[in-house]
């Protein structure tokens, strides 16, 4: 089953999105020092948020580069995964961030693919742009994807 499919299973029933969560830090489990919550997923589009919490700050006391960083190439990830051909594989390949303003509170980090060519081989830049409780952007990347697709 696709991570699309799973995650629309899910996403409506009491603490879905919690568990589907749970579920992809499980298997990527670096991703769980956030402590991510997957609030969207589909085709083109995935928005992750994480907590203003001590586990992701630095010390200023606000949320740390990194943490951000983490989340946005979650994001990114997953929006991938939802994007690609059946058979297609992806790896993140590179970064480029931009740290735009102090990030505090909860943020939402939103990946959106629907400027890609997801039909073809190659290196995709994924644009992720992070927004404080506000919506105000703190942070945005560009999360290199490298996609082989099936032989």
């Amino acid at each position: 089953m696709n991570p699309v499919a799973i995650f629309k299973s899910l996403q409506n029933k009491p603490f879905g999105r919690w568990l589907f969560s749970k579920a992809v830090c499980f298997q990527a489990p670096y991703f769980s020092s956030i402590k991510p919550k997957i609030e969207q997923l589909e085709p083109q589009l995935c928005v992750v948020t994480i907590n203003d919490k001590r586990r992701v700050r630095n010390h200023l006391g606000t949320v740390h580069a990194i943490a951000m960083c983490n989340m946005a190439e979650l994001s990114a990830g997953m929006m991938t995964d939802a994007s690609i051909p059946k058979g297609a594989r992806w790896i993140p390949s590179g970064m480029t961030v931009n740290y735009v303003k102090k990030a505090k509170g909860k943020l939402t980090a939103t990946a959106q693919g629907n400027t890609l060519d997801w039909q073809s081989e190659g290196t995709k830049e994924v644009p992720v742009s992070v927004k404080n409780e506000k919506g105000d952007e703190v942070f945005n990347a560009k999360i290199s994807m490298n996609v082989k697709l099936a032989s």
